[in-house]
């Protein structure tokens, strides 16, 4: 095996020429990937609408959620690998369709099981797609300037996504119908296919056909399922229960026995090098803590404003704004100028501590607030750090990875952040009640202004245990990754796992 380090202005060797047409496939890939990202709170906003036309009960009604989480979550691995066998526009393509067709179907639904049955749909197709956009990405920009700006792009939709969707879902569900934050899909998923039908190129395969490993599959896709369901069950029913800990236990050995199979599989799902590479472990973990914190923010914020401050849904989605503006801002800045300047090691764990600041920042909001005053400066603070923070991970996170396991190692990408997304809901929403149940047992007796300080108080606790998450993740990040000083080594495997260790250099390299 053989390294070699591309010029900041040529493709690396024996990588074709980037097409003239590269940077509409951005675009198109952009497109699906907001699609995915925002559909995870775009549909949020529609459920008090969708449950008074459906007539399904309080308790039923997180399984509108869960159901594209579990299937999303558990999912992703294997429709990385997926792409992997079948070809990223292949699989693209298929994936648009059936998310579309997914879409359209909860759209219509007629009763709550058919919605639960769409939005699960939408998971399975989401979790084919969100890795193959990835590594379409990953595969289609070999130029390192080009790539940097790329992901640049690609990072900021994935941080923002979730604040598009509060607004969206806000505006639809007001202005038309709560059935249109599915149906919105349709439309965004048919300019996509027809932009990937043109401008996705076909990658032809050299050497053999690589073969499905279906005992990894099945191990992974079980574990993941569990972890997701075991969280989302400790959020619904609390931490003292038997099933949500049975879930976290199983998962906990079906991933032990994942990685055991991996160690031996002739042709493993997640070839091991990939995630033990300590530039690609950093960057995996610092997603998974950043999807924690970020669903912190977008789901105890919008309790705040809607429900404390009395915002409507679009005047909750526009109050995110900023924030968006801030983290691409950030987001471009940092790709284009600070990563290639000082690296990862010293952005990620600089954008990890901004955004600790920001949510910081956020523990200091009352019953009564002014939106500019209050609110406004956190929350540009939050979307910086999370700017500075996103894009050198998710590119730093597929970066010298073979081009034949480009799309499990951008799964990996996904599966952090969906699986820190879980975690993070669970945890800081177990902690804000417990905080609120004791905030009124010790403000008795209770009346309308203790109920309103007690949600303010558990708002606080959520924020200070993100701002945690986010100081744990600036301190490992930080020890985790490689100095860019460091040389360039192989990975600890051979030459047949078709991974290169670049994790101490500046641009990518191709392994041949």
């Amino acid at each position: 095996m053989s390294q070699n380090i591309p010029s900041s202005t040529s493709p690396a060797p024996g990588v074709a020429a980037p097409s003239t047409r590269r940077w509409w496939t951005l675009v198109t890939v952009a497109l699906a990937q907001l699609m995915v990202v925002l559909d995870s709170t775009v549909v949020n906003i529609a459920l008090p609408s969708a449950q008074a036309d459906l007539g399904f009960s309080d308790a039923d009604r997180q399984w509108i959620v869960t159901a594209y989480s579990l299937a999303f979550g558990s999912l992703l691995l294997f429709g990385g690998r997926i792409s992997d066998l079948i070809g990223r526009k292949r699989a693209f393509i298929i994936g648009l369709v059936g998310f579309a067709g997914a879409s359209a179907l909860g759209g219509a639904a007629s009763s709550f099981e058919l919605l639960v049955g769409a939005r699960a749909l939408q998971g399975a197709f989401g979790a084919l797609l969100a890795p193959t956009a990835l590594a379409v990405l990953t595969t289609t920009f070999t130029v390192p300037k080009e790539r940097a700006r790329a992901f640049g792009i690609f990072g900021a939709l994935a941080g923002a996504g979730g604040a598009v969707g509060l607004l969206l879902g806000g505006v639809l569900t007001q202005q038309l119908d709560w059935r249109w934050n599915l149906y919105i899909n349709v439309v965004i998923a048919v300019i996509a296919i027809a932009g990937a039908t043109v401008f996705v190129t076909t990658v032809p395969r050299t050497g053999p056909r690589p073969k499905l490993d279906v005992p990894g599959t099945i191990l992974v896709s079980a574990a993941l399922f569990s972890l997701v369901y075991g969280f989302s069950n400790a959020e619904s029913d609390g931490w003292d229960s038997a099933l949500s800990w049975g879930y976290l236990a199983a998962a906990g050995v079906l991933l032990i026995a994942f990685v055991i199979w991996q160690r031996r599989a002739a042709h493993p799902l997640l070839p091991l090098p990939i995630v033990l590479d300590r530039n690609r472990g950093a960057s995996y973990s610092a997603i998974l803590i950043a999807g924690a914190g970020m669903f912190g923010i977008f789901l105890f914020v919008t309790y705040y404003l809607q429900s404390t401050l009395k915002f409507t849904p679009i005047q909750t989605g526009l109050g995110f704004l900023p924030m968006i503006v801030m983290l691409v801002l950030a987001a471009q800045l940092s790709t284009n100028i600070f990563v290639p300047r000082f690296g990862p090691k010293v952005m990620v764990p600089i954008g990890m501590t901004i955004a600790a600041i920001g949510m910081v920042s956020l523990t200091h909001l009352g019953v009564t607030a002014n939106y500019a005053v209050d609110l406004l400066p956190p929350l540009m603070v939050l979307g910086f750090g999370m700017g500075s923070t996103m894009p050198a991970a998710i590119q730093t996170a597929t970066l010298g990875v073979d081009r034949r396991f480009a799309g499990v190692a951008s799964a990996m990408v996904n599966t952090s952040q969906q699986v820190g997304g879980s975690i993070g809901t669970a945890l800081l929403n177990t902690l804000a009640a417990t905080a609120v149940t004791d905030y009124v047992a010790s403000h008795l007796p209770p009346n309308p202004q203790v109920a309103a300080e007690a949600a303010v108080h558990g708002y606080a606790t959520a924020y200070w245990w993100g701002a945690a998450f986010f100081a744990f993740g600036a301190v490992l990040t930080a020890l985790l990754y490689r100095r860019r000083v460091a040389s360039v080594a192989s990975a600890p495997g051979t030459a047949g796992d078709g991974v290169a260790d670049v994790s101490a250099a500046p641009e990518p390299v191709v392994a041949h």
